[in-house]
């Protein structure tokens, strides 16, 4: 069997020419896992490649991330390791956001607090005539010796990528003479039209070059990939008697150079944990755990008993699932009983969305309706197990309204006026204010871990009563608010309206294409 990941290249294909990812789409969810299977994939002629799932053309994107943000979000969250932004200042604006999250990983690990580690060869106008690898080089001695750190990253940017600088051979020099690991990382914002590339382009890198080579197996330690959240998982494991290796958020060196070690991987999104568990289980013969995301009863079931079938647990696991189902029973049915009836929409990254609909259908819930950033018809495992939006259809039933689109708030209005819900879930804390002002209720995700597990249907069930009664509010707020779009473009019904009719664009204004949407 081939192997999927290309560990000899010095960085990993973008998710559109790897998985077939897309970032426009509308329909129901049902229709999307057909589109997506493979085997009967077409588009009539329409893209030229009977093998490409079908994807909407946007005139433009209102708003989005790139993947040098995304790469910096998880090298720059490494507790002894340094990230150098090979960039102009503006590509930094981001960290003291950064900075924000990575205190609070620190305090939930009992760490005294520290500053982020991210470095920026500020680079100027001279620069970009003259190139700039020796201020790389300067940047890199100096933050070396001001930190000591056991390995550097360093992020390509658009402004470097444009003038060629060779982060590759860069890389290699520094790595000679500082003697820790230099991993270049080519996440140049333009790079690839989804952000999540930048999650594939960092662990590409740590597993090529920091991972231990020889590694001593522990048999009971299971990575897991997460992003930013509360450890759940040490708990969810203990049970069984597994340890946790928690990557890539607030990892040690160390904790990055056992990943190779472990009995098995796992992630709490197959959209973010995909490609690292891939590379692990083809290059040392890391198990990954192919099952569903621990979300919802049965997705937590499922997931458990294929980690414990992996280690040999599963009679303990067996054991721990039933005292769990009686534990939070009670409770579970009371939530179902407050909430019965209400309607939720999930507007978050596509796996963790599906896993997020799930709980809220076993809440007793109504979903009609969902927005993810993007889809990937396929995730780098190739497993049916792992295939999160086919489980999802096929367990809870379709989603009539569901649309990939990247944070386009343009939509918004018609979204929820086809879809009208009593509450919306986001992890994307900007996206609630402008719903708040359109008068609709939004609960937002900032404990990305919030939902695993058994506890997490409760918490979440929870944390959805708490919020629903801000409606109130936001519809006063909507009263007093002025809309940025005119008339015309509220008053259309097609989220899409612009790429299944682009001659509305010449047709409103020859001068300014754009003048029929802003007021």
């Amino acid at each position: 069997m081939s192997k999927k990941i290309n560990l000899e290249l010095d960085t990993p294909q973008n998710r559109e020419m790897r998985l077939g990812s897309i970032i426009a789409w509308d329909g129901s969810a049902s229709e999307l896992v057909e589109e997506s299977d493979y085997s009967k994939r077409s588009c009539a002629g329409k893209c030229g490649k009977s093998c490409r799932l079908c994807e909407l053309s946007v005139p433009f994107q209102q708003s989005s991330m790139c993947s040098q943000q995304i790469a910096t979000c998880q090298a720059g969250n490494l507790t002894d390791c340094i990230l150098i932004h090979h960039s102009p200042i503006g590509c930094s604006g981001r960290s003291p956001i950064y900075e924000q999250t990575f205190r609070r990983g620190l305090k939930r690990k009992g760490i005294d607090p520290f500053s982020v580690r991210i470095i920026s060869t500020n680079l100027l106008e001279k620069d970009m005539v003259f190139g700039a690898a020796e201020k790389l080089r300067r940047t890199a001695r100096e933050a070396f010796e001001r930190y000591s750190p056991k390995a550097v990253f360093i992020n390509m940017s658009c402004t470097t990528a444009i003038i060629g600088e060779d982060l590759t051979s860069i890389a290699e020099e520094l790595e000679d003479e500082l003697g820790v690991p230099v991993i270049p990382l080519h996440c140049e914002g333009f790079r690839s039209k989804h952000w999540s590339t930048g999650f594939d382009i960092v662990q590409h890198g740590v597993v090529r070059q920091i991972a231990n080579k020889n590694p001593q197996k522990q048999n009971d330690l299971i990575n897991i990939i997460a992003l930013w959240g509360t450890d759940y998982f040490t708990d969810m494991l203990k049970p069984l008697g597994l340890r946790v290796n928690y990557i890539m958020e607030i990892a040690s060196f160390a904790e990055l150079q056992q990943i190779s070690e472990a009995a098995a991987t796992t992630t709490f999104c197959h959209t973010l944990g995909s490609y690292m568990a891939t590379a692990l289980e083809e290059k040392f013969g890391v198990p990954q755990i192919k099952a569903s995301q621990p979300y919802g009863i049965k997705g937590t079931d499922e997931w458990l008993r294929a980690i414990a079938k992996t280690v040999g647990k599963e009679a303990k696991a067996e054991e721990y699932i039933k005292a769990e189902h009686e534990r939070i029973k009670p409770e579970l049915e009371k939530l179902r009983s407050l909430l019965k009836g209400k309607t939720g929409y999930v507007l978050t990254g596509s796996a963790y969305a599906h896993g997020l609909i799930s709980v809220l259908r076993e809440l007793g819930m109504e979903v009609p309706g969902s927005l993810v950033f993007h889809h990937d018809p396929v995730y780098d495992s190739g497993s049916e197990e792992q295939d999160t939006l086919k489980n999802l259809v096929n367990n809870y039933g379709d989603i009539p309204h569901f649309t990939v689109s990247k944070t386009q708030p343009f939509q918004t209005p018609q979204l929820f006026r086809r879809t009208p819900v009593d509450i919306v879930i986001v992890r994307h804390g900007g996206i609630a204010p402008d719903l708040a002002k359109q008068g609709i209720v939004s609960f937002v995700m900032g404990d990305e871990h919030l939902p695993l597990g058994y506890d997490g249907i409760l918490r979440l069930g929870k944390a959805i009563l708490a919020t629903l009664p801000r409606r109130r509010f936001n519809q006063v707020l909507k009263r007093h608010v002025s809309s940025v779009y005119t008339d015309w473009w509220l008053s259309q019904d097609d989220p899409f309206l612009l790429s299944n009719h682009p001659e509305v664009l010449k047709e409103e204004n020859k001068n300014d294409e754009y003048k029929a949407i802003g007021a």
